[in-house]
């Protein structure tokens, strides 16, 4: 392994280690301390984008063609598709469905049918501004790359560490490049954070596994961490960044085995009672979810087809 990427890797395990006990202190106290440093590291990468998003002065015409409306060559385009799929797994993880659903049970709440209603009003805000957040972020990173990058003709500009070394410079703002990372940190703790609660809420509730918290938490990170390690050690940086977006594409094909389950229980009266999906929002529900597998089935056949090519 080159040393250049001994020190991230090391970096990487103390973070981790860090993620683990703040969890543990944290829920000790409340989970609503959790929730607040979630919220503050949400808060630090967007104002980060938002001042990204400034220095490198994009069109936003050209944004809302481009990125809001997409073309018809995502679909006959394997890596385009590619690159969009792991764009909707970044945005909608679907370990997060899980979370939030745990995260209900923990309000103060009536347990009436008014205060199940408001919980429930609650929780649909919280998601929705949640996957709102998720969508600009990661719009951000893509809109920041195009407009300082594309514009002066540095196509070759496709990884994380080439971006960050040359956002300063390509842009002449002193300290963009300090942005960029600290985003990318703040993205990634909050990423662990939320990975690991998710990992604690299926081991325990979904397989029923029951161990000492520090060991729990322990296990749900080396298992997310032991990739990344392997990946660096034989292929480098440039590894570790094709297994980032494969990983968000993976997360996108998983969606539907969260999204499905998750429709059919809400909309199943006998299970919600008055609390049952409406008729419209049962439809919308489904052919979301029918739309989210069927660009994933796609990708998969394209796959195929151009391995067999």
């Amino acid at each position: 392994m080159n040393l250049l990427f001994g020190v991230p890797l090391v970096w990487g395990v103390c973070l981790t280690a860090l993620d683990v006990l703040i969890i543990l202190h944290l829920q000790q106290k409340g989970f609503r301390y959790l929730e607040a440093l979630v919220i503050s590291l949400i808060a630090v990468i967007g104002f980060c984008f938002a001042l990204e998003i400034i220095f490198s002065r994009p069109e936003f015409v050209a944004i809302a063609h481009g990125f809001f409306v997409p073309s018809r060559e995502i679909l006959s385009d394997t890596t385009m598709l590619y690159i969009a799929i792991g764009i909707l797994g970044a945005t909608v993880m679907p370990h997060n469905l899980y979370l939030h659903s745990a995260a209900v049970q923990t309000r103060n709440y009536e347990r009436t049918p008014e205060g199940k209603r408001e919980a429930i009003k609650y929780f649909q805000i919280d998601s929705a501004f949640a996957l709102m957040l998720a969508l600009f972020i990661n719009a951000a990173i893509l809109i920041v790359s195009a407009a300082t990058f594309y514009r002066v003709g540095m196509n070759h500009v496709g990884e994380i560490q080439d971006a960050y070394k040359l956002l300063t410079p390509v842009l002449g703002v002193t300290g963009a490049s300090t942005l960029f990372a600290l985003a990318l940190l703040a993205s990634g703790q909050n990423s662990t954070l939320t990975g690991t609660l998710a990992g604690q809420i299926v081991m325990e509730g979904f397989l029923n596994i029951r161990l000492k918290p520090w060991l729990r938490r322990l296990i749900t990170r080396l298992i997310a961490i032991i990739p990344a390690v392997i990946v660096t050690w034989f292929y480098g940086a440039s590894g570790t960044a094709k297994l980032l977006i494969l990983s968000q594409v993976v997360l996108s094909l998983q969606l539907s085995f969260a999204v499905f389950p998750l429709v059919i229980f809400t909309s199943d009266r006998r299970k919600m009672g008055e609390f049952v999906n409406a008729p419209w929002l049962k439809g919308l529900a489904w052919t979301t979810g029918i739309f989210i597998a069927s660009l994933n089935a796609w990708l998969l056949v394209q796959t195929f087809r151009d391995w067999m090519a």
